[in-house]
């Protein structure tokens, strides 16, 4: 029983060094993960304001199209007047001008507004791409540093995980089973060292009985407390 008993803080102790060690890996996971929200959320402002600038763009190419089409009905308008021979037809055909005129300075108000507001929106847009630039420069060396011990963090928790194995597997079945139970149940700590008649697990103190009884006897004792597995401290 001494060796099984051996064996289970052993495990113990493996099992709270892979512990430590997941902890540390959802730490930087996390941290990653943050680093990437914050490059998507600058991406997704880009790529908004990448979309204002097509589409602005696209309605003042529309709008020069009209104005390339108005000035010409102008052009022929204005060919027609030698030619007319009334005056009611010259004054329909001034009216024609008059109006085309009117459309062509209310398109080119539309275009200069245009022009105005996707300057502004290139601003933005410039503004955007040089912070995300900024924030790549910046976060490219930790992204790389975090990858890497994650990498390594694997490499050590897949190797702990296989000792794990070894472990388990030398323990009977209801042991393995029971210590599963309690580092479940007990915050990842199914046995814990009994020291001057104190559970260390819970710090209640042990009845005398069963404190004396961890001296001599062949099993595996548990806190009556926290119901954790027992071993005696070396120093009792």
């Amino acid at each position: 029983m001494r060796e099984k008993l051996e064996l289970l803080r052993e495990l113990q102790e493996l099992d709270g060094d892979l512990n430590a060690r997941r902890r540390e890996r959802a730490q930087m996971a996390l941290e990653l993960a943050e680093i990437d929200e914050e490059v998507a959320r600058v991406q997704e402002m880009v790529d908004k304001l990448d979309a204002g600038v097509a589409t602005l763009s696209g309605q003042r190419s529309d709008l020069s199209h009209d104005l390339v089409l108005e000035e010409g009905n102008v052009s022929r308008a204005e060919g027609r007047l030698p030619t007319i021979k009334t005056q009611r037809e010259y004054v329909a055909v001034l009216k024609e001008i008059d109006t085309a005129k009117k459309m062509n300075k209310d398109i080119q108000d539309k275009i200069a507004a245009l022009e105005t507001e996707l300057a502004a929106v290139n601003r933005d847009r410039d503004e955007k791409v040089a912070e995300m630039a900024a924030i790549k420069e910046r976060v490219a060396s930790r992204q790389e540093e975090i990858a890497t011990a994650i990498g390594t963090c694997d490499q050590v928790l897949g190797a702990g995980d296989s000792r794990r194995d070894e472990f388990l597997a030398k323990l009977p079945t209801r042991m393995r089973k029971r210590y599963e139970m309690l580092l479940d149940r007990r915050a990842g700590v199914a046995i814990v060292e009994a020291r001057q008649g104190v559970c260390t697990g819970c710090n209640m103190n042990l009845p005398p009985q069963l404190f004396n009884s961890l001296f001599t006897t062949k099993e595996i004792l548990d806190c009556p407390h926290c119901n954790r597995m027992l071993y005696l401290a070396e120093s009792c």
